[in-house]
């Protein structure tokens, strides 16, 4: 059982937790990084000791696990530990430790996708633009005092100075220029502690879901959030949506891509998802 001890709830015990699998014969072997290492390199040296991966912490630590457990096919479940918890609450489960060791107690396991951003995989969505500047700000040191609300504090302020850019995409055949103040592109359903990528999408639906949002004005944003929330922000004129399963992104200066809310890589960009790759316990 791996815990992220930089998680808002990482500091807590997982004692209860421990215990509850104990109980339904999964013995723990709890183990963190070291300096050097990734939650992915932990995972890749003990495949050949262990039968499944617990990860305590939110969707960044979901995320740094993501490339060992493909290469392990082991199959994973979650402890939501995070600020957010984005990929637990598209998985339908609630904040709470306890029910979700009870979860991977009772063994059911369901097949999901991955996004692939460069290589690098990813759970919930990606984004250029106003969302990858928030990534950028939003320290561990902020996530960790403010929790979700840190979110909210942190956008108020950077979108007094936010601005459109220039992007071309390519998808299915078609090639579009347009400019932007935000682009994100789908594999699961939530992402930054209350947003939908689409009301309809799943983590299992085998596409990625685009939106970008063409608005004139900062205040804008504010009249979309009630549909950016339940995901229905594609109904709008300014909004450019679609499902696909690969596309590619490029700016006229490179752009970071923020992953499950880390910067990992820039424009230009070539997006893919990868259908029912891993296993995860779900209820």
């Amino acid at each position: 059982m791996m815990v992220n001890p930089r998680a808002r709830r990482g500091d807590g015990s997982v004692a209860s937790a421990t215990g509850i699998l104990r109980h339904a014969g999964i013995e723990a072997i709890e183990a963190k990084p070291g300096p050097d290492e990734t939650l992915s390199d932990l995972i890749r040296q003990n495949a050949n000791k262990i039968d499944l991966v617990v990860i305590g912490g939110g969707d960044g630590s979901l995320n740094a696990a993501a490339q060992g457990l493909v290469d392990t096919k082991l199959p994973f479940g979650v402890l939501p530990m995070g600020t957010a918890n984005d990929f637990a609450r598209t998985m339908g489960m609630q904040p709470d430790i306890d029910a979700a060791a009870r979860i991977i107690a009772a063994g059911k396991t369901q097949k999901i996708d991955l996004g692939e951003a460069n290589g690098h995989y990813f759970f919930n969505v990606a984004s250029i633009g106003f969302s990858a500047e928030l990534a950028k700000e939003l320290t561990e040191d902020a996530k960790k005092k403010w929790g979700v609300l840190g979110y909210g504090l942190v956008s108020a302020r950077l979108l007094a100075g936010s601005r459109l850019f220039t992007a071309t995409l390519e998808h299915d055949g078609t090639v579009e220029k347009f400019r932007t103040m935000q682009i994100a592109v789908g594999n699961g359903r939530h992402y930054g502690g209350g947003m939908t990528v689409h009301e309809s999408a799943t983590a299992d639906d085998g596409k990625l879901d685009f939106y970008s949002l063409e608005i004139d004005h900062w205040w804008r944003l504010l009249a979309l959030l009630p549909s950016l929330r339940k995901g229905t922000q594609g109904k709008w004129d300014d909004v450019r949506a679609f499902a696909t399963k690969e596309l590619t992104l490029r700016t006229s200066r490179p752009r970071d891509v923020n992953l499950d809310g880390d910067l990992k890589t820039q424009t230009p960009v070539t997006f893919k998802v990868h259908e029912k790759v891993l296993d995860v316990f779900v209820a």
